[in-house]
């Protein structure tokens, strides 16, 4: 009997665990930020109070700093502008058919209004009264009636984030408003730019979080559990990593990808194959994930145990350890009111003089992955996008946050003099104490076994 009863048990507490495996791929011990996703309820009063915070402090001050009068916002459904939805709560998922918000500057010390003409989803006044009339009918009594000098509109050759206004809006609007009221509509590019590159408090304190699922999932798929050497692929990894961002829920803002640098004699011996993990691989790593509506982004490496070893071998530490200087050094250069053009100049001078061999290309990171502000690129012309000069011109304010990213090539003597490119990424916020990581760095390669 006592037999019979054992194996009950042991079959209960089988069948537990098979139960358990089909909902929860990971032990969930809660001491990882990877453990605490927000379920998709509860991330919308937090969402929500940081746009408050946002919409109160930041829209002010920025219509002042860049003198508007006025910012109208107007997209239709299926073509949104994307600064649409960081304007607009939770869980605000589409236009409704013609969009328009309006913020309106009355002046002699009166607050912000914030209008909106049809559905805004909360926080905006709706101004579109008179329902016999449409609502660019509507906004145009407004305007006319507020009588601003400035009215800005998100049109910008150069700043993608600023120029979400369709071309037939902006020529109905012109029409609508007429000819002497159309020569008052400006670029809000700066106020978009600022309002797109800002981070309020909240968001600054939150980015740890966030930045920590992110090394977690780094770290799980950076290991055996999803990794085996000869056997696995890195078209497998990067599936792998993405089924595992809907699972947890969030989303990558572009396709995660894993490549791999080898020993000349093994990418001679595995050239049929170059896509399966091999053993003395040096792996690199490109994710991004969205949460909160917070992106990430970050590379880093691992190197793939020989058998017999214990340790990555030290040419290729050192190229690692060269990046990890490399980023201090950038970093260093971000100082308020300098352009890209300036930090990279600065970057490249001294990284020069330490004997690297580096290349720029760091950008913001926030509501999107390539986002809005200070940008810096020393690529070659051919090679970066064509608008980044003109763009780098664009200073560096406080309180954003931004990828450190780069690449530093180092000639390995275990590779039998080999140039090993170490493409470095991590995410750091700027504020008045300086600029920072947001949750640490790689300083050492991970192991494989």
């Amino acid at each position: 009997m006592k037999m019979v009863m054992k194996k009950m048990i042991l079959i209960l507490f089988l069948l537990s665990m098979v139960m358990a495996g089909q909902s929860q791929p990971w032990p969930q011990t809660g001491t990882r930020d990877i453990d605490n996703v927000l379920p998709v309820r509860d991330r919308v009063p937090v969402v929500n109070g940081w746009l408050e915070w946002r919409l109160d402090h930041m829209i002010p001050d920025l219509m002042k700093r860049e003198g508007l009068d006025m910012w109208i916002v107007m997209c239709r459904e299926i073509s949104e502008d994307p600064i649409f939805f960081t304007l607009v709560p939770e869980p605000v998922l589409a236009a409704r058919r013609l969009q328009i918000l309006v913020f309106h500057n009355p002046g002699q010390g009166k607050e912000v209004e914030r209008l909106s003409v049809g559905f805004a989803g909360g926080g905006y006044r709706n101004i579109w009264a008179d329902r016999s009339k449409d609502q660019m009918t509507n906004l145009v009594e407004f305007i006319k009636k507020a009588d601003p000098k400035k009215i800005g509109i998100n049109v910008s050759p150069t700043h993608r984030s600023a120029d979400g206004l369709s071309a037939s809006l902006r020529d109905r609007l012109a029409e609508a408003v007429g000819p002497d009221i159309s020569k008052r509509l400006v670029s809000s590019e700066k106020v978009a730019i600022g309002w797109i590159e800002t981070r309020s408090p909240g968001e600054l304190s939150m980015y740890r979080h966030i930045c920590g699922i992110a090394h977690d999932l780094i770290h799980e798929f950076f290991s055996n559990r999803v990794i085996i050497p000869d056997v696995t692929t890195t078209e497998d990894v990067n599936w792998w990593i993405w089924q595992r961002m809907v699972y947890i829920g969030v989303v990558p803002w572009f396709e995660p990808s894993v490549n791999i640098q080898r020993h000349p004699d093994k990418a001679e011996l595995y050239k049929d194959k170059p896509g399966v993990i091999h053993r003395g691989d040096l792996l690199h790593c490109d994710i991004g994930i969205k949460y909160l509506r917070l992106c990430t982004d970050m590379q880093w490496h691992a190197y793939v145990l020989n058998t017999g070893e214990t340790e990555a071998p030290a040419g290729l530490q050192k190229a690692l350890d060269n990046a990890v200087q490399l980023a201090g050094i950038f970093m260093g250069e971000f100082k308020e009111g300098l352009t890209g053009h300036q930090i990279s100049a600065n970057t490249l001078s001294k990284a020069s003089s330490a004997g690297f061999r580096a290349q720029l290309y760091s950008h913001p990171i926030g509501f999107f992955g390539h986002s809005a502000g200070m940008t810096v690129d020393s690529r070659p012309l051919r090679s970066m996008p064509e608008e980044m000069p003109k763009v780098m011109e664009y200073p560096l304010h406080f309180d954003n946050c931004y990828a450190i990213e780069f690449s530093n090539t180092t000639a390995v003597p275990e590779w039998k003099g080999k140039d090993v490119v170490i493409s470095y990424e991590e995410n750091a916020s700027f504020t008045r104490d300086g600029c920072r990581f947001i949750d640490g760095n790689q300083t050492r390669l991970i192991l494989i076994k």
